[in-house]
Order: structure tokens, then sequence, then C-alpha cells
């Protein structure tokens, strides 16, 4: 009988052979398109700072405010004496701008979604969620121990074929990413509205890849489309588009007292650093007022992927600033990974179980500031490894 520790070196062993053992690697930062991996300069293509945020000035003088004005850390949750005041005047500008009564700041994309599935469903409530969300909505949803009804990725058919069997008395809640972090697609909201209203139930989008992106000023998908009186809890982080850290919920006053009351990984946790929040803070203006990043970013998508598309690759249904060239095998696309960085180019391989088996890729994601002859190099670059390794003609 073998012991708890040969039975986990044998899995790790299993996952190896199949190409999808991961590790870290150390990178520095150079700049907002420039990182430095095991010694070489690489262009980032691999990042989720879509506006280039991250490294703005007026972020980190924001940051060293806050953490001059209140301390460095955090000493205690929220509800005991981690409720600096700062966290009101965040939670009212977030509030402001994402046009609801009220809004909450969480400590991380997953601690929200896992928090916020698991306080508003238990289990003789039912979720309905695409097959291609988030793994922190599947947590969520496991934790709540609400039962789990998969629907086919962004169809609304099957979606209200399960709905039409769905006992009237149970809770029900859909949920969905608005754009899928792997595929870069988008969710169909205005059909997921027209289903919650037909058949009574709750809906929750995780706006954390299109916060910051889309929107008048920044505001998210939902908005951009207008359906913010329509959609019932909207979930976001300032971790990718806004370059900062941390998560939020917004809706109505009395959803967000709820989750204050009841919410285990909002109540149960430390507050986030001051330095954080004043990084938030500044993020949130700025994404206001400057639309130039949000139509570059748009501009240099399209751009991309339609180079991407035109020289063969298969990019599958994506619309938005992350990019996936998918390639199926696991080794190839490690291997073509590794060609890149050998080239100058970060563009991390994503595998199962992250994607479905069979749908291994490369996942590029674009930046506002990179430069159009950025782009055009490594255009050139994908085009001739790809060509080398067989992968296009």
């Amino acid at each position: 009988m073998r012991s708890w520790e040969e039975e986990i070196k044998a899995e790790l062993l299993h996952i190896e052979k199949k190409t999808q053992k991961r590790q870290l690697h150390s990178i520095d930062f150079l700049n907002d398109s420039t990182i430095i991996v095991n010694g070489r300069k690489l262009l980032n293509l691999a990042s989720n700072n879509y506006l280039g945020l991250a490294s703005d000035e007026r972020l980190i003088e924001a940051s060293i405010r806050a953490a001059h004005e209140y301390g460095a850390g955090s000493t205690a949750s929220r509800l005991i004496v981690g409720n600096y005041s700062l966290y009101e005047q965040v939670e009212t500008e977030l509030a402001r701008w994402k046009k609801t009564e009220s809004a909450l700041i969480f400590n991380s994309g997953y601690t929200a979604n896992v928090g916020i599935i698991s306080t508003l469903v238990g289990r003789n409530d039912l979720v309905f969620s695409d097959k291609w969300n988030h793994a922190s909505i599947i947590d969520g949803i496991v934790l709540s121990r609400a039962e789990m009804k998969r629907y086919q990725h962004n169809d609304l058919d099957h979606l209200e074929a399960l709905l039409k069997k769905a006992p009237l008395h149970k809770r029900k809640l859909i949920v969905t990413d608005t754009v899928f972090s792997m595929d870069g697609d988008i969710a169909p909201l205005k059909g997921l509205v027209e289903l919650k209203e037909k058949y009574g139930a709750i809906l929750m989008v995780d706006e954390a890849h299109s916060s910051g992106v889309y929107g008048e000023g920044g505001e998210g998908l939902v908005h951009d489309l207008r359906l913010q009186e329509q959609v019932d809890v909207q979930m976001g982080t300032f971790s990718k588009a806004l370059g900062s850290f941390g998560a939020y919920v917004t809706g109505k006053q009395w959803l967000i007292d709820y989750f204050v009351n009841k919410m285990r990984s909002f109540i149960f946790t430390t507050a986030l650093p001051p330095a954080v929040l004043g990084s938030i803070q500044a993020a949130i203006h700025i994404v206001q007022q400057e639309e130039a990043r949000r139509k570059r970013l748009h501009e240099y998508s399209q751009y991309f992927r339609t180079k991407l598309r035109d020289l063969g690759f298969n990019i599958g249904t994506s619309v938005t600033q992350i990019v996936p060239v998918i390639i199926g095998s696991n080794e190839l696309t490690v291997q073509f990974s590794e060609r890149l960085q050998e080239r100058g180019i970060a563009a991390v391989a994503i595998r199962p179980p992250t994607v479905p088996e069979g749908t291994a890729r490369i996942r590029f994601s674009l930046m506002a500031t990179l430069t159009k002859d950025e782009l055009d190099w490594a255009i050139d670059e994908i085009a001739s490894i790809a060509q080398e390794m067989g992968l296009i003609s």
C-alpha cells in the first residue's frame, strides 16, 4: 500500500507526463510592455494590465499617500477595526462610477465570487452556470451546496431548456463571465436578462475582464449595453484593467447590507492594506477620464485579431483584447510558447484543466501602452515560428 507521499509524487509525475506541470518563474518589470524572465527581455503579451495602469505614477503616488495616512498594513477585519474611512470614500466613488446604490470591496476576485454565490444560494437552490465560467465561480457554487446546472457556452436555448425544468419554488441564480478569460468572447447579456426575467431568476455577472475596458466611463460591458438596471449583481476586479488589486460587488443597498452580514469570505478576512485602496481610488478616476486608452486598446485588439486570423491561426470566437491561438496539443503548445520566449515574446501556454482537453492554446492579451511597431514585430515573429513548426502554411 502506497503512502500519501508516494501517491502525491505519482500524481505529480502523471501531470508532468501529460505536459501539464506548471512552475513559477521569477519576473522583473522594465515597463508596461517589457519584462525580464531568466535574464531575457521579453515583449509582454501575457498581462491583464489592459490599460497599462499598473505602473502609472498616479496610482503609485496615491498608494504612498494612503500608506502614510493610514499605515502600511491591516490589523483586523473590516467588522472589527479594519474599516478605515478610506474604504467609505472609495466605495462611495465606486458606486457613483457604476451608477448603483451601493458597493462593497473585497480582497480578491476569487474571494468575491466564492462569497457572493455561497451567500445568495444554498443546498435547496439551483445555479445555472456557463460551461466556460471562471474557476472561482465554480468553486463558489460547490461551496454553496446548491445544485449546479451547467449550460453550453453562450447557449441561450440550452439555458432556457434547463430553466424550464426548474421547480418554481426553488431560488434560481444565473451566473456568467462577461468577457471569458481564455477565449476572449463575450456573454449574450441581453438574452440572459430576458431569460432571468422570464423565469424569475437572479442574474450575476463577473466583469473582471471588462471593467475599465467597456462602457463610456469604463464601467464594464453591462453599462456599455445599458443593462445596469436589469442585472442584479455586478462583480468585478481592480487587478486587471484598473492596474491595482482587489475586487468589488455593486447592487441595491439592501443587497450589500446582506453581504456585509452574511458573507463569510468578507466577514472572516483581514481588510486590504490602505495603500491598495489609494491605488484603487486613483484608478477609478483615471478610467473615467482617459477614454483614449480604451479606444487604443480596442483598435490594437481588432488589428491583432485580424492579422492572426488572416495568417491562418485559429483564434476561436475572440472579439476582445484576449486573443487565443488554439493549437490543441499540449506538447506543441508548450514548444510554441518556449520558441516565442526565445525570440523575445512573453506569451503563456494554457493547458487543461484550465481549458478543455484538446484545446491547449497560447493566450495573447494586449495592452493600450503597446506601440504599433511592437505589435507588427510580434505578429511577424509569431507567424515565422508557427511556419517553422508547421502550425500554419
